[in-house]
């Protein structure tokens, strides 16, 4: 396998990627390596399986959450008088 160094890395940057990796419960380096893993499978499949992945973790978070039907959310905007 191969080896890559990344310099001149923001610090926010890290920050961010080191929060992410702790949320999946990965280490840095094996983040890092499933997001370059991600962005260099240019396969549909795989990017019907990143958003069936996060669409649960959402489903998951939200569990037990009241939803608004999205039709009811766009009739009350139209309705105060916001048009695009």
């Amino acid at each position: 396998m191969a080896t890559v160094n990344v310099r001149r890395l923001d610090d926010e940057v890290v920050s961010r990627l080191k929060r992410r990796a702790s949320s999946n419960n990965r280490s840095l380096e094996s983040e890092i390596r499933h997001i370059l893993e991600g962005a260099a499978a240019d396969e549909p499949e795989a990017r019907r399986d990143a958003f069936r992945l996060l669409a649960s973790r959402l489903r998951a978070r939200t569990a037990g959450t009241r939803q608004t039907p999205s039709e009811v959310l766009i009739r009350e905007d139209r309705s105060s008088g916001h048009r695009d």
